[in-house]
């Protein structure tokens, strides 16, 4: 919700999503390409501390703890097109109508770009419950093969897993009021009239999704076994932590994008003004459009564009968006 200080003030990005990651100087928005630049940069070994998001498949040798995984292009396309879009529109329709009566609500408003009306929103519970029964029963044949299968064929959970998971997790939560405190900072309070088992509970459910049910308890259950490696830098202040980033160093030109399958297509991009040293503006397609991110274009390739802002932030970093569900767009008056 708006204000946002530190992202405005310190990085000049006017970006209304979540998250948002930081590697030096490099700022990356969008889970999608955060996912990739963290593959990339911090590269799973059989020795070190991280591992990846896009584990061996279940046929590989146990010896071979880095196979590749020729479904990787899968598992992203499932999160983006699946369960970022569709279900997420799925668990959002199960919001209690009381949180839409907020200034939260009136700030989605502003970033959706329409007037929300939070007692049409409640007569729409029962749709999206069987919009949420529907994605389920889709997900049940691919998640019923027992204990250790997850949404994909790989030996522990990949992206797909962890994608599918926190939306049932929240939509689950949700739907019963739980949360809503923190989503509303405080102008709804939890439970209440979200407190409705016979609503999801009728929905998701072990002896309507035996597979589904088995999934999500044994996801559950992992996450909980991996090792906890968060730190937090508690008594450092926001200019002692503009600093270190400002000290940093930053990528060289040819590391400034996450590998992708292919080349950038810089005929297609030069057709379209999208050359380096051109403003531009970056917008998601779906909400937020409203809220461009305007900046002088550094390099842009098939899957990301990077800017610097067009206004001057503490940090003096590049602004790196993923270009799928995102479109970039040279600001009229500003072709060169």
């Amino acid at each position: 919700m708006l204000p946002r200080p530190l992202l405005t003030t310190t990085f000049a990005l006017p970006y209304r999503k979540i998250p948002i990651l930081t590697i030096a100087r490099e700022i990356y928005c969008d889970t999608s390409l955060i996912i990739e630049a963290l593959e990339h940069f911090f590269p799973a070994s059989p020795t070190g501390p991280y591992g990846t998001i896009y584990p061996p498949p279940t046929s590989s040798s146990t010896t071979d703890t880095l196979a590749p995984w020729i479904y990787r292009g899968l598992a992203r396309g499932f999160a983006s097109f699946w369960t970022d879009r569709p279900l997420f529109r799925a668990t959002t329709g199960l919001i209690p109508a009381q949180v839409w009566e907020t200034e939260f609500g009136v700030d989605r408003a502003g970033l959706i770009g329409h007037a929300i009306d939070a007692e049409k929103i409640g007569r729409k519970r029962g749709e999206m419950l069987a919009s949420l029964d529907l994605h389920l029963s889709l997900l049940e044949p691919s998640l019923a093969g027992g204990e250790g299968a997850w949404a994909m064929p790989t030996r522990e959970p990949s992206l797909a897993d962890v994608s599918l998971w926190y939306q049932i997790r929240w939509g689950v939560d949700i739907a019963r009021g739980r949360g809503v405190y923190n989503l509303t900072a405080g102008g709804a309070q939890e439970g209440g009239k979200g407190e409705d088992e016979e609503g999801v509970g009728s929905v998701f459910n072990e002896s309507r999704y035996p597979g589904v049910w088995r999934w999500f308890h044994e996801f559950e259950a992992w996450i909980e076994g991996l090792p906890d490696r968060e730190t937090r830098g508690e008594g450092t202040t926001a200019a002692e932590l503009a600093e270190v980033l400002n000290s940093a160093d930053g990528l060289d030109e040819k590391e400034l994008l996450v590998p992708a399958a292919a080349e950038p297509h810089t005929f297609l991009d030069e057709q379209r003004g999208l050359v380096p040293g051109a403003l531009v503006s970056v917008a998601p397609d779906d909400t937020g459009r409203d809220f461009p991110t305007v900046g002088h274009l550094v390099k842009i390739g098939v899957e990301e564009v990077v800017i610097r802002p067009a206004e001057k932030g503490v940090v003096q970093g590049r602004i790196h968006f993923p270009r799928l569900g995102f479109v970039v767009r040279v600001v009229e008056g500003a072709r060169l």
